[in-house]
């Protein structure tokens, strides 16, 4: 899946530069906003669904057998998942829970209590309270869904602890700020907001200001730096100024 800059994207660089300088400089050394093009609905929600809570090779097997089980090979419809059979189902390596969410999902969109065709005229916050109608879809997944899935700029995922800890550390924070706090301070951003919290999380990449830009670079510097020599002790210094005794 390659990365594509949305059509906003200059335009909110060149936003979030202006109002921000310690973004600022987060950008000129991240590069361009360039995420992935996500077009799916149906099949990117089951996909989160499953990686819910599981490392990612774990999650990423399940997902396939859950394809090549359910879907014969090809991402099933809303109508295959239905027909599924707990066994067919389980031997994917669903949990019970996911099964009952991956349904309760199927059925949405089956019986259009949940269309997609609508989202283009629906405000953000319409959408995710629309999608956390389903059964095991938060707040997080939605606005993951309206970030990278519809490419809504304006999105701000106040609970994400990356979103929190990059604030933290970027704005000399003591600790990360709650999610009251997070939300007037990401003020600034507007109507950017989906675009500063991915450079955020690029931040998080970046080891020091006076580091190079690219991770390649970042790690080669790092690697470089010599270890400083250990400090010696008062002991060991006395030992070293104590004239030998003569034989």
């Amino acid at each position: 899946m390659r990365n594509e800059a949305p059509p906003y994207a200059s335009d909110a660089v060149l936003h979030l530069k202006r109002v921000d300088p310690i973004l600022g400089d987060v950008i000129e050394r991240v590069g361009p906003y360039k995420i992935p093009h996500r077009p799916e609905r149906f099949q990117a929600l089951v996909r989160a669904i499953i990686f819910q809570q599981l490392a990612g090779r774990a999650a990423q097997t399940i997902y396939d057998r859950f394809v090549k089980q359910v879907g014969g090979g090809r991402f099933p419809t809303p109508a295959q998942v239905l027909a599924a059979s707990d066994d067919t189902m389980r031997s994917a390596g669903l949990s019970r829970g996911k099964m009952a969410y991956i349904r309760d999902l199927a059925a949405h969109v089956r019986d259009r209590t949940l269309n997609f065709h609508r989202f283009p005229r629906m405000e953000d916050d319409e959408i995710i309270a629309d999608l956390t109608r389903v059964r095991g879809i938060g707040r997080w997944t939605a606005e993951m869904f309206l970030m990278f899935n519809l490419r809504r700029p304006d999105v701000f995922p106040v609970d994400d602890l990356g979103v929190r800890n990059a604030v933290a550390r970027l704005y000399a924070m003591s600790q990360p700020p709650p999610a009251k706090e997070l939300r007037e301070f990401g003020e600034r951003w507007r109507p950017y907001r989906s675009v500063a919290s991915w450079y955020l999380w690029q931040s998080m990449r970046l080891i020091t200001a006076g580091d190079a830009a690219d991770g390649a670079s970042s790690k080669t510097t790092a690697k470089a730096l010599p270890r400083k020599p250990r400090a010696k002790s008062a002991s060991a210094k006395t030992a070293q100024r104590r004239p030998r005794k003569s034989s």
